[in-house]
């Protein structure tokens, strides 16, 4: 019998090399942007970025948070609406749902706690408090249990640009709520990060494939700069 559908592709290329591939495709289709956007900047707290101070903390691109503050700046002087989020709990971690059930070293995401170094931005964040919007969340998805959707429809965003970490956690979970909610969603690869290459690529690969447009930070910055 003939095999129409696809087995299981096995082979020794890296995920980097499979990533390569499928952005190097001319014709990949594309969701676009809209009319408006919203940039949401997840995570980038201490615990996460200061690779310096906390063993929980990843880098892929020095230049990420440069690259964010650029897009989120000229988002800012549009008008368009720029989210940060960041992750603390409460001192007993009671809301920290199943989190807290798998580890309990101090290092452990249920161990972040409200005001403490590791919920702080990252110095370097270049955030505006007079018009930024600023949200605390549990969870991966940036969406979840937030005042994010309404903001969005009030502001009637109909584009999503999603930075920050780890690409195979909060920016995946965030992405996939976006694409579910309506969103054209956009992820530039420079302003994302991860632990390891081998995750971060294979979710870049997934989130192109079915999710988002992952477009360099130059494309979103050139949109931008026309609009």
């Amino acid at each position: 019998m003939a095999t129409i559908g696809t087995k299981m592709v096995e082979n020794d290329l890296t995920a980097r090399q499979i990533f390569e591939q499928v952005m190097a495709d001319p014709a990949r289709p594309r969701f676009g942007f809209g009319n408006k956007l919203a940039v949401i900047n997840i995570d980038f707290q201490n615990a996460y970025t200061r690779i310096d101070e906390f063993p929980t903390a990843f880098e892929a691109d020095p230049r990420q948070i440069e690259y964010v503050n650029r897009i989120s700046g000229l988002a800012r002087d549009r008008g368009m609406p720029v989210i940060w989020t960041h992750v603390a709990y409460m001192g007993n971690a009671a809301d920290a749902g199943i989190w807290k059930e798998r580890t309990t070293t101090p290092e452990s995401v249920q161990n972040i706690r409200y005001g403490s170094r590791r919920h702080d931005f990252d110095e370097r964040c270049e955030i505006d408090p007079s018009s930024d919007v600023i949200y605390d969340k549990r969870m991966p998805s940036a969406f979840f249990e937030t005042p994010l959707p309404s903001l969005l429809v009030r502001h009637q965003v109909d584009t999503v640009v999603i930075t920050g970490g780890s690409t195979s956690g909060c920016i995946r979970a965030t992405a996939v709520d976006s694409l579910s909610r309506g969103y054209r969603t956009i992820v530039p690869i420079e302003t994302c990060a991860d632990r390891h290459a081998s995750f971060h690529y294979a979710n870049l690969t997934d989130l192109q494939l079915k999710y988002a447009d992952v477009e360099s930070v130059q494309v979103v910055i050139d949109w931008l700069s026309q609009s």
